[in-house]
Formats: C-alpha cells, structure tokens, sequence
C-alpha cells in the first residue's frame, strides 16, 4: 500500500496557517500536522474553513503547552496543574479540527504527577472526542524533556495511569531510532500507535532545534519505515522538522526554516519517497 505523506507545520515554521495549508495541498500531500501556534488569533472558523476546503486530512496536533511537566528549554508556564488547565483549553481550541490525536509530552517532575495530570488530560480528551499520542522523547536528551524515553517506558506511564482507551503513543522517529528494542516494539505495538512523526537524527546533533530530512542522518529511516508498514501503521506520515533560524538561540547553517517553504517540502517529500522505496540493500549500498 503506497503511503500517506503529511507535514507537520513546525516544518515550514515561517510560513502562517492559511500559506502553509495553501502550499501543502498544492503539493499533493494528503494530511498536514496542526501546531497550536500557527492558529491565527480569533481566526479559528475561518482557518478551520480553510483546511475544510483543502482536501487535507489532519495528523497529530501540537497544542501550544505540550506537556504536563515544564520543559526548561522550551519555556512556559512552570507548574504542572496550570500546565495541564492550559493543555485542556488546547483540547477545547483544537477539537473542531479533528486531529488524529493531539501530542502530549511528559515534560521533567516527579512521576506520581505526570500520573495525575494524564489521568485528567485523558478524561477531558475523552469529553472531547479526542485520542491523546504520548510521546517519548530521545534518551540521550530526556532529562530536559520528558520521564519516558521507550515505547515500552510510554506504556507502563499509560498502565498507571489506568490504561484509558483514547491514550496512545506518538511514534516519533526521531526519538526511537536508537533503542535496542526498536524492531521490536514496533512490531508487539504497532495497534497503540495513535500518530507517526518521520525526521533523521543529523550527528552530531547540534540543538535540540536541528533534525535532518528522512535519510540524511544516522537513523535507519528505510527499515523503520518498512517496519512501520509490516506492524500495520495505514495512517499518516507526518515529516517534522525542527531546524532554528535563530529564534531558539542557534543560526544553523543551512536551517530549512530559513528557506523558502516551497523547496522545503519539495526536498521534504522527496526525502521521504526515496527512504520509502529503498531497498536494503541500497541502503547498505549509501552506508
């Protein structure tokens, strides 16, 4: 089955809602992820028309406080019940776009209140009609970002939680591509993926803000695509690229948010159709 190809708006960063809809229908996609900040103020309906309009389905979306726990390098609000009071009025905002789910990091703090702020963050989310995606984050960063680093770590915070049944997991490439038990854990979890986010982890690495196009890193992205696809995965493949222009602190030489949008997901979308359609042995061959 040929895949689903979407974009996620942190991508093309520069670019407002309504030209980042624009540009990627008119680039063939079939979804395009929705972040809370590219949102207009006070222009939700007619946004919302917009991308009605557009064809394109929606991935996960980022709401503008991303996590329960605060996240140094990101900034924000500090306390984790403010931090869950405004992840809900996300929820609320976000809701008439019927993303496939709505991300949610752990962020840093002690577990029994990640626990507590899940727990109330599903049951808004339920309320809503809305699947929440945990997502893990990379183990070699986690201390800033979040208490889970493995999709099994992911599902033992879900298990306390109380397993509630519109909590998933965002499989996030980025972050996963060096566990030991990668292959595995997609292949055993596969049915409690709610989102897919492609990106390659560039070495060094050197922000946070720096991820390279799907293959160009020291990522497997073929295999873990291939993976993806025998497991079972059938909805979207989000492409999400953070590369700072300088708003977090680093100029990055060649940062595709400095780039005209267009050719960013021009190479974005080729990116990825050439990792899908390689072979193993091709990628052995560029090795």
């Amino acid at each position: 089955m040929e895949p689903r190809l979407s974009v996620s708006q942190i991508t093309t960063f520069r670019s407002p809602f309504a030209e980042d809809v624009r540009l990627y229908a008119a680039a063939g996609l079939d979804g395009i992820g929705i972040w809370e900040l590219k949102l207009p103020e006070g222009g939700d309906a007619e946004a919302l028309e917009l991308l009605e309009a557009s064809g394109l389905e929606r991935a996960s979306a980022i709401p503008a406080v991303p996590s329960i726990g605060p996240l140094p390098l990101f900034g924000g609000i500090e306390d984790p019940q403010a931090r869950v009071d405004a992840y809900c009025r996300s929820l609320e905002r976000l809701a008439p776009f019927a993303p496939g789910a709505v991300v949610l990091l752990t962020g840093i703090g002690e577990r029994e209140t990640i626990v507590d702020g899940l727990r109330t963050i599903a049951g808004e989310a339920a309320r809503l009609g809305l699947t929440i995606a945990l997502e893990p984050y990379h183990r070699d960063d986690a201390a800033d970002w979040s208490i889970v680093s493995s999709i099994p770590e992911a599902l033992d915070l879900i298990a306390d939680a109380g397993d509630p049944p519109n909590v998933g997991l965002q499989f996030d490439v980025w972050h996963l591509w060096s566990e030991e038990s990668l292959f595995d854990d997609i292949a055993a979890h596969a049915d409690r993926f709610a989102g897919v986010h492609v990106a390659d982890r560039r070495e060094p690495t050197r922000t946070w803000v720096d991820r390279a196009l799907p293959g160009e890193g020291a990522a497997d992205v073929p295999a873990i695509l291939r993976a993806l696809d025998a497991a079972g995965w059938d909805g979207l493949y989000d492409i999400e690229i953070f590369s700072d222009d300088g708003t977090f602190g680093h100029e990055l030489a060649g940062s595709y948010w400095a780039r005209p949008a267009e050719e960013t997901l021009a190479r974005a979308q080729a990116a990825f159709e050439r990792c899908w359609s390689m072979t193993p042995q091709e990628v052995e061959e560029t090795r």
